[in-house]
């Protein structure tokens, strides 16, 4: 590429673009940026769209910072309005249930990684501590789960006899 800023996708030589990298060599071959610019489609007047994509990477860290950012966050990056925001929360929300699906809901809990992995998917919009009972049966199938404490941003306390009557009572 020529050292001048491209304004527009079609500056960019067709070889580089993502569409055309993806339907070439398929989807594991583009980088973070190149799948977010097919997602967001258009930068705007000032750079193109993988500029755009470049650019909110770098704001939000990586993919996971992304994908934590509210539609108020992403829209203070320049180039991103409401229905980008809401598109890219969208597409983000789909690959997590994408995932959620491939783990055990109410399910058989194999190992420990089943149960973290189902806890991170739980809990991934809270902003506080938070502590939570699984109920198993005796073929490690999630029976129920259930709130016992919600702590402050960064510690929650509970007495033991609140988990100890949760189990007793299994309510």
């Amino acid at each position: 590429m020529d050292s001048k800023v491209l304004s527009f996708i079609e500056e960019v030589p067709s070889q580089s673009r993502p569409r055309e990298r993806l339907l070439e060599y398929g989807e594991k071959a583009l980088s973070d940026h190149e799948l977010l610019a097919i997602i967001l489609r258009t930068g705007t007047r000032n750079e193109h769209v993988l500029q755009l994509s470049m650019r909110l990477l770098q704001r939000f860290e990586n993919l996971a910072g992304l994908s934590l950012a509210s539609i108020d966050e992403l829209q203070e990056v320049a180039g991103i309005g409401t229905i980008k925001a809401v598109e890219l929360k969208a597409v983000i929300e789909l690959g997590l249930r994408i995932t959620a699906s491939n783990l055990p809901k109410f399910g058989k809990i194999r190992s420990t990684l089943d149960i973290g992995n189902w806890m991170k998917l739980t809990m991934k919009d809270f902003h506080q501590e938070h502590l939570i009972a699984v109920f198993l049966n005796t073929k490690n199938e999630i029976l129920k789960h259930k709130n016992i404490f919600i702590g402050t941003v960064n510690s929650s306390v509970a007495h033991p006899r609140e988990s100890t009557k949760c189990s007793l009572l299994k309510r």
